[in-house]
């Protein structure tokens, strides 16, 4: 398995825990607000540097006493049949593992969940889950990759490893209703995490223009999930 990047150490992408960060290539959805668009093709058009499992590994053996965890995130992780080996390559040298998903995989999920290999996944959940405005939140989607995103969530409803949901919340596509009803929808979720939208670089490049959630108004969507999940964290740009 090759990878598109690397983040040496980081203390966000893992609550709690000092993390090194691998990027994978290529991503089934094409969300107009996504800030990774140089990695939502499996193949570039031009040559780039890439990290293969072998590198990877190495580099996470120099780094054993002072990294706690390893992230894999994307694009779409789940989208390469190898990720399994790759995250028991990490776990076998001590290492915590993290997987980032948009949840469209829920049958690699449960192959993960049920080996043992991952101790954390966070979800991104993109709208409420209706339809259509799944959909217009993604840019493309698939009857099918819909419902496997709530099979996903309630995968990990189920699950006993740490499960953090996510949104980056965008206000022309997330009244405060529509946050308000994901919130319902995972009621009694450990975690769910509210990310202020960035408008600095975007796929769509109209939504360049879009002015997120001040502070204040991302502290009361927080508000009003409150009742309905256990935590609720914003993360604010």
């Amino acid at each position: 398995m090759k990878f598109a990047g690397l983040v040496k150490q980081s203390l966000v992408d893992y609550p709690g825990e000092v993390t090194a960060v691998l990027f994978t290539r290529g991503c089934n959805i094409r969300c107009p607000f996504c800030q990774n668009t140089h990695l939502l093709l499996r193949s570039p058009r031009v040559s780039e540097p890439v990290i293969t499992l072998e590198e990877a590994v190495e580099f996470l053996k120099e780094r054993l006493g002072f990294l706690d965890a390893v992230t894999v995130t994307g694009g779409e992780p789940t989208l390469y049949e190898e990720l399994p080996d790759a995250l028991a390559a990490f776990k076998e040298l001590g290492y915590l593992v993290k997987l980032d998903t948009n949840g469209t995989n829920p049958a690699m999920l449960q192959q993960l969940i049920t080996s043992g290999i991952l101790d954390y996944v966070a979800m991104d959940i993109k709208a409420p889950l209706d339809y259509r405005k799944y959909l217009r939140a993604c840019g493309k989607l698939t009857t099918e990759e819909f419902f496997n995103v709530r099979s996903s969530i309630r995968l990990l409803m189920e699950t006993n490893i740490e499960v953090e949901f996510r949104t980056t919340v965008v206000p022309l596509l997330h009244p405060p209703e529509d946050i308000e009803e994901i919130a319902r929808y995972i009621q009694g979720a450990p975690l769910y995490s509210l990310q202020q939208f960035n408008p600095s670089v975007t796929l769509d490049t109209d939504y360049g223009a879009v002015v997120p959630y001040t502070r204040q108004e991302m502290q009361a969507l927080a508000d009003r999930c409150a009742p309905f999940v256990q935590n609720v964290r914003v993360v604010n740009i």
